[in-house]
């Protein structure tokens, strides 16, 4: 117990300055017009995404974002939006990772996604002159928070990072899962046969791309193919690409953005395609929340974003790993 106690009060200026942050981020939203909410923790069911796993909790689940009940208030006529939450996600643990942390999310009604894109950058800003750091920096990358992001394109960075052409892998029909393949091995990485076009398109980013995005200066990924985006709505350019961002810092994703998809008959076609892919891969789907697909048909035109505090906090106080910022570890020891 001793030991824990000495290593819970080392830590203690990282937690200061994670509570000066929090303290901040509040006043960030307060003072543009945003209304702080607290959405339940315990919901019928989350929005589908393959790789996330949710927590089960007596019939129910415990939340791995707060975006459909914000979703819903958003219907309800309230257009400015922010909740600073706990989540959980099963089997997520790592240097970057935990099943339980900090999600910062938030929705503005009749905004493009540009204007959270520029939100998320404004924040990475403000952490690092809440502590008063020049440079955020993570394992000896660092990056300027007072410089214009980068922005670049999803297909712009796997042909500048992997020598890819993504886009000829994509139609309005379908995703050409073979020629990615193909593309990714001339580019060292292996398919698997059993690998999909989207697992392909996960190695690829993970691997060679990620490392390289917000060194220096933070970099905006846009235009993720819409097959990646089941809560995004289709850029009126180009219908194979939608609009959704990440915010990259120190090759460390921080910010998950999306000009926000209202067609409530889309939505729940994507929703279904994703919760079939999931029984396929990992044997399990999660119900469909149906108050959420009924409240589309009166939900603004909106954009919203989900950024990981715990790991704006880590990038802000120079940390190694999540757990130097997180209060105490998990489980209490």
């Amino acid at each position: 117990m001793m030991e824990t106690n000495w290593a819970l009060a080392r830590k203690r200026p990282m937690l200061e300055q994670r509570a000066r942050i929090i303290q901040s981020i509040r006043a960030f939203f307060i003072g543009r017009g945003y209304l702080e909410v607290e959405t339940p923790h315990r919901i019928p069911g989350n929005a589908p995404e393959v790789h996330i796993d949710a927590a089960a909790a007596e019939g129910w689940f415990l939340h791995t974002s707060p975006e459909l009940a914000m979703k819903r208030l958003l219907a309800a006529g309230y257009p400015r939006l922010f909740q600073i939450c706990r989540v959980w996600r099963r089997e997520e643990r790592g240097g970057k990772h935990l099943p339980e942390f900090t999600m910062l999310e938030w929705y503005r009604a009749n905004a493009p996604y540009e204007a959270v894109m520029a939100d998320a950058a404004a924040l990475l800003k403000l952490a690092a002159e809440t502590v008063d750091n020049r440079f955020v920096s993570y394992r000896g990358v660092t990056c300027n928070p007072r410089s214009e992001p980068e922005r670049l394109t999803v297909a712009e960075a796997f042909s500048r990072y992997a020598g890819i052409d993504l886009l000829a892998s994509m139609s309005a029909d379908g995703s050409d899962r073979d020629r990615l393949a193909a593309m990714a091995d001339a580019a060292g990485i292996a398919a698997r046969p059993d690998d999909t076009w989207s697992d392909i398109f996960a190695k690829v980013l993970t691997a060679l791309v990620e490392p390289k995005l917000g060194n220096g200066r933070a970099t905006l990924l846009t235009e993720y193919p819409a097959a990646e985006s089941a809560l995004a709505r289709p850029c009126a350019h180009d219908a194979r690409i939608a609009e959704r961002f990440e915010l990259y810092c120190c090759g460390v994703e921080l910010a998950n953005g999306f000009g926000e998809l209202t067609d409530a008959d889309a939505q729940r076609h994507r929703l279904e395609a994703e919760m079939d892919k999931k029984q396929a891969r990992y044997g399990e789907r999660y119900p469909l929340d149906e108050a959420f697909l009924a409240a589309l048909a009166y939900m603004p035109p909106a954009s919203g974003c989900a950024l990981g505090f715990d790991r704006l906090v880590m990038l802000a106080a120079g940390a190694t790993r999540i757990d130097q910022v997180i209060w105490t570890p998990l489980g209490g020891r």
